[in-house]
Protein backbone atom coordinates (compact mmCIF):
# COMPACT_ATOMS: atom_id res chain seq x y z
CA UNK A 1 0.00 0.00 0.00
CA UNK A 2 1.19 3.48 -0.77
CA UNK A 3 2.58 5.68 2.10
CA UNK A 4 1.74 8.90 2.73
CA UNK A 5 4.77 10.91 3.51
CA UNK A 6 4.96 14.59 4.86
CA UNK A 7 7.96 15.79 3.59
CA UNK A 8 8.83 19.53 4.80
CA UNK A 9 11.14 21.93 6.63
CA UNK A 10 10.46 22.99 9.80
CA UNK A 11 12.31 25.70 12.33
CA UNK A 12 13.70 24.78 15.25
CA UNK A 13 10.12 26.41 17.05
CA UNK A 14 8.07 24.01 14.92
CA UNK A 15 7.23 26.13 12.11
CA UNK A 16 7.29 25.27 8.19
CA UNK A 17 6.72 28.82 6.87
CA UNK A 18 6.38 32.76 8.73
CA UNK A 19 3.33 34.46 9.14
CA UNK A 20 2.64 35.84 5.78
CA UNK A 21 3.75 32.05 4.35
CA UNK A 22 7.47 33.20 4.01
CA UNK A 23 9.86 30.71 3.89
CA UNK A 24 13.05 32.52 2.27
CA UNK A 25 14.50 32.92 5.64
CA UNK A 26 15.56 28.90 6.14
CA UNK A 27 19.27 28.78 6.36
CA UNK A 28 21.44 26.73 3.85
CA UNK A 29 24.82 27.98 4.91
CA UNK A 30 27.29 29.27 2.89
CA UNK A 31 27.81 27.91 -1.18
CA UNK A 32 29.72 24.93 -0.35
CA UNK A 33 27.37 23.79 2.42
CA UNK A 34 24.18 24.76 0.55
CA UNK A 35 25.65 22.96 -2.78
CA UNK A 36 25.98 19.97 -0.65
CA UNK A 37 22.85 20.14 0.77
CA UNK A 38 21.08 20.83 -2.31
CA UNK A 39 22.88 18.22 -4.01
CA UNK A 40 22.23 15.02 -1.47
CA UNK A 41 19.03 16.39 -1.66
CA UNK A 42 18.16 16.63 -5.28
CA UNK A 43 19.64 13.19 -5.84
CA UNK A 44 17.42 11.51 -2.84
CA UNK A 45 13.98 13.29 -3.63
CA UNK A 46 14.45 14.88 -7.56
CA UNK A 47 10.70 14.87 -7.50
CA UNK A 48 9.96 17.45 -4.73
CA UNK A 49 11.93 20.08 -6.92
CA UNK A 50 9.20 22.10 -8.82
CA UNK A 51 9.48 21.84 -12.39
CA UNK A 52 10.44 24.77 -13.20
CA UNK A 53 13.28 24.46 -11.57
CA UNK A 54 14.43 20.93 -12.50
CA UNK A 55 16.44 21.98 -15.50
CA UNK A 56 19.04 24.71 -13.58
CA UNK A 57 19.55 21.47 -10.93
CA UNK A 58 20.35 18.68 -13.81
CA UNK A 59 17.15 17.65 -13.25
CA UNK A 60 15.14 17.82 -16.56
CA UNK A 61 14.88 13.57 -17.05
CA UNK A 62 15.55 12.87 -13.31
CA UNK A 63 12.85 9.72 -12.77
CA UNK A 64 10.49 9.86 -9.50
CA UNK A 65 12.89 7.81 -6.56
CA UNK A 66 10.23 7.99 -4.11
CA UNK A 67 6.75 9.98 -4.68
CA UNK A 68 4.06 10.10 -7.93
CA UNK A 69 1.40 12.36 -6.50
CA UNK A 70 1.92 15.27 -4.28
CA UNK A 71 -0.86 16.71 -2.02
CA UNK A 72 -0.56 20.54 -0.93
CA UNK A 73 -2.96 22.74 0.69
CA UNK A 74 -3.75 26.07 -0.67
CA UNK A 75 -1.08 28.04 1.00
CA UNK A 76 1.79 25.37 -0.71
CA UNK A 77 0.07 26.19 -4.02
CA UNK A 78 -0.03 29.59 -3.75
CA UNK A 79 3.82 30.79 -3.96
CA UNK A 80 3.89 29.22 -7.95
CA UNK A 81 0.35 30.53 -8.64
CA UNK A 82 1.49 33.89 -7.80
CA UNK A 83 4.39 33.49 -10.15
CA UNK A 84 2.43 32.50 -13.01
CA UNK A 85 3.33 28.55 -12.33
CA UNK A 86 -0.40 26.94 -12.37
CA UNK A 87 1.37 23.63 -12.28
CA UNK A 88 3.87 24.07 -10.23
CA UNK A 89 4.96 19.61 -10.32
CA UNK A 90 3.98 19.06 -13.56
CA UNK A 91 6.00 15.58 -13.27
CA UNK A 92 4.02 14.32 -10.82
CA UNK A 93 -0.10 14.16 -10.02
CA UNK A 94 -1.01 17.04 -8.02
CA UNK A 95 -3.31 17.83 -5.92
CA UNK A 96 -4.68 21.28 -4.10
CA UNK A 97 -6.85 21.26 -1.13
CA UNK A 98 -8.90 24.14 -0.98
CA UNK A 99 -12.41 25.46 -0.67
CA UNK A 100 -11.42 28.84 -2.90
CA UNK A 101 -9.52 27.67 -5.65
CA UNK A 102 -11.58 27.50 -8.99
CA UNK A 103 -11.59 24.24 -10.11
CA UNK A 104 -10.12 24.82 -13.67
CA UNK A 105 -6.88 26.66 -12.74
CA UNK A 106 -5.36 24.10 -14.56
CA UNK A 107 -5.89 20.80 -16.39
CA UNK A 108 -3.09 19.09 -14.88
CA UNK A 109 -3.79 20.23 -10.60
CA UNK A 110 -7.14 18.63 -9.51
CA UNK A 111 -8.95 20.68 -6.86
CA UNK A 112 -10.37 18.83 -3.91
CA UNK A 113 -12.35 20.68 -2.28
CA UNK A 114 -13.46 18.99 0.72
CA UNK A 115 -12.39 15.59 2.46
CA UNK A 116 -8.96 15.69 1.94
CA UNK A 117 -9.05 12.08 4.40
CA UNK A 118 -11.45 10.61 1.80
CA UNK A 119 -8.95 11.30 -1.37
CA UNK A 120 -5.83 9.86 1.00
CA UNK A 121 -7.49 6.40 1.45
CA UNK A 122 -8.62 6.40 -2.12
CA UNK A 123 -5.05 7.48 -3.36
CA UNK A 124 -3.50 4.50 -0.90
CA UNK A 125 -5.60 2.19 -2.32
CA UNK A 126 -4.36 3.00 -5.85
CA UNK A 127 -0.82 1.01 -7.40
CA UNK A 128 2.53 3.32 -7.40
CA UNK A 129 4.69 5.09 -5.85
CA UNK A 130 4.32 7.12 -1.88
CA UNK A 131 2.33 10.77 -1.82
CA UNK A 132 3.83 13.33 -0.76
CA UNK A 133 2.32 15.56 1.57
CA UNK A 134 4.21 19.26 0.94
CA UNK A 135 2.23 21.05 3.43
CA UNK A 136 0.60 22.77 4.75
CA UNK A 137 -0.21 22.47 8.59
CA UNK A 138 -3.57 22.97 8.64
CA UNK A 139 -3.50 20.63 5.65
CA UNK A 140 -0.92 18.08 7.97
CA UNK A 141 -3.30 18.77 11.11
CA UNK A 142 -6.55 17.29 9.03
CA UNK A 143 -4.87 14.48 7.69
CA UNK A 144 -2.66 13.24 10.38
CA UNK A 145 -4.67 10.56 11.15
CA UNK A 146 -3.17 8.69 7.68
CA UNK A 147 0.04 10.37 7.64
CA UNK A 148 2.48 6.88 7.80
CA UNK A 149 5.80 8.79 7.59
CA UNK A 150 7.02 11.97 8.31
CA UNK A 151 10.46 13.36 6.75
CA UNK A 152 11.49 16.53 8.81
CA UNK A 153 14.43 18.93 7.49
CA UNK A 154 15.45 20.89 10.72
CA UNK A 155 16.72 24.23 10.02
CA UNK A 156 18.73 25.79 12.93
CA UNK A 157 16.42 29.10 12.94
CA UNK A 158 13.76 30.22 15.60
CA UNK A 159 10.77 31.76 13.18
CA UNK A 160 8.92 33.41 16.13
CA UNK A 161 5.50 33.00 14.87
CA UNK A 162 4.23 31.80 11.71
CA UNK A 163 2.52 28.73 9.78
CA UNK A 164 3.12 25.46 12.23
CA UNK A 165 3.94 22.03 11.23
CA UNK A 166 0.73 20.70 12.24
CA UNK A 167 -2.40 22.92 13.24
CA UNK A 168 -5.51 21.00 14.42
CA UNK A 169 -7.04 19.40 17.13
CA UNK A 170 -4.97 17.97 20.45
CA UNK A 171 -4.33 14.31 19.01
CA UNK A 172 -1.07 13.57 20.29
CA UNK A 173 0.42 10.85 17.59
CA UNK A 174 3.23 8.68 18.16
CA UNK A 175 5.93 8.20 15.90
CA UNK A 176 9.17 6.60 16.38
CA UNK A 177 12.80 7.50 14.34
CA UNK A 178 13.88 5.33 12.26
CA UNK A 179 16.78 7.40 10.75
CA UNK A 180 18.92 10.43 11.16
CA UNK A 181 21.63 13.05 9.17
CA UNK A 182 22.98 15.64 9.45
CA UNK A 183 24.77 18.60 6.58
CA UNK A 184 27.19 20.93 7.26
CA UNK A 185 25.04 23.54 7.31
CA UNK A 186 23.23 22.41 10.70
CA UNK A 187 20.50 21.06 9.03
CA UNK A 188 19.27 17.95 10.42
CA UNK A 189 16.72 15.40 8.32
CA UNK A 190 15.07 13.20 10.41
CA UNK A 191 12.61 10.06 9.24
CA UNK A 192 9.71 9.16 11.71
CA UNK A 193 7.55 6.18 10.75
CA UNK A 194 4.38 5.86 12.96
CA UNK A 195 4.33 3.70 15.62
Amino acid sequence: MRKLVYYVAVTLDGYIAGPGGEYDFFPLGDEKQAAAYTGWTDARYPETLPTFLRAAHGLTDAPNRRFDTVLMGLGSYRPGLDAGFTSPYAHLRQYVVSSTLAPDTDPAVTVVAADPLALVRELKREEGQDIWLCGGGLLAGALLPEIDELIIKSYPVVAGSGIPVFNGDFSPTLFEVTDRTSFDNDVTMTWFARR
